[in-house]
């Protein structure tokens, strides 16, 4: 799993950093990239003391998107070996979607292309003032497939209309009242004090109540409210009145102490 290019770095607290380390190269990524962020993903998933994922990068930009070197290998495979390539995106970028921790991506600089789709598959989004978002793909005669829809679900189907076409650059601001990006900083070395912000918070939660939530947004996000739903909704309550977690939150709430899962 060891790649220099991709560092994990996890503290005492259970928060796990995840960096994109080829500052040379604006951090693109390339197959050898994806999959050793796909194989930490799916580490940290699986990993009881990991409580919150951040995403960043070093240098001066998040990511330029794909890797020069590896579109000009893509351009000479055959559909089938496309086909296989693009599905390794796609696992990336389901992984990063589905994990079942609390995900903050912090956005400095370009975030191009395929970096756009990694800001969307996160659940909070920190970036600064300058960052620009850009979804280039026509550009080059292609299209944002396979982050299309975790970008379009991000900034919503009418300015994917506009932008997933024209190919323009967009600004922090824009990304920001259109719910790509949830908070703005003015300097890249602000990005940590939010950062420790939000972990502050999230750390405050129940690890198992931040799972089902996450789990519950994607059941009844663009869902009619439907009988299904509504008994859907009263299972996962239930399930977790009655859970280890939810028993000791609900009884340290009652006898007005801290929770367990609050690291005194």
């Amino acid at each position: 799993m060891s790649n220099p290019q991709v560092l994990l770095d996890t503290d005492s607290r259970g928060i796990a950093t995840l960096t994109l380390n080829r500052p040379d190269v604006h951090n693109a990524f390339d197959d050898n990239v994806i999959n050793s962020l796909i194989q930490h993903l799916e580490a940290i998933a699986e990993d009881p003391a990991v409580r919150v994922l951040v995403l960043r990068s070093e240098g001066k930009n998040f990511s330029a998107g794909a890797d020069l070197n590896w579109m000009r290998r893509m351009a000479t495979n055959s559909y089938q070996e496309n086909l296989v390539d693009a599905r390794g995106l796609g696992r990336l970028m389901q992984c990063l979607n589905d994990l079942p921790k609390p995900t903050i991506a912090l956005v400095q600089g370009a975030a191009y292309g395929g970096a756009v789709g990694l800001a969307a598959c996160c659940d909070l989004v920190v970036a600064t003032q300058a960052s620009q978002f850009c979804l280039s793909e026509v550009r080059i005669g292609l299209v944002p497939a396979v982050i299309s829809p975790y970008v379009v679900r991000a900034i919503g189907e009418r300015q994917s209309r506009r932008y997933f076409l024209t190919a323009e650059a967009f600004s922090a601001t824009q990304a920001q009242a259109w719910g790509l990006v949830h908070e703005l900083v003015e300097t890249v070395e602000q990005l940590d004090a939010a950062k420790d912000t939000l972990v502050t918070k999230l750390l405050n939660n129940s690890p198992c109540a931040l799972k089902a939530a996450k789990e519950l947004i994607y059941a009844v996000s663009s869902k009619p409210i439907s009988a299904d739903v509504i008994e859907d909704t009263a299972s996962r309550i239930a399930d977790i009145r009655v859970s280890t977690e939810g028993q000791e939150g609900l009884s340290a709430f009652l006898e007005k102490r801290k929770p367990n899962w609050i690291q005194e």
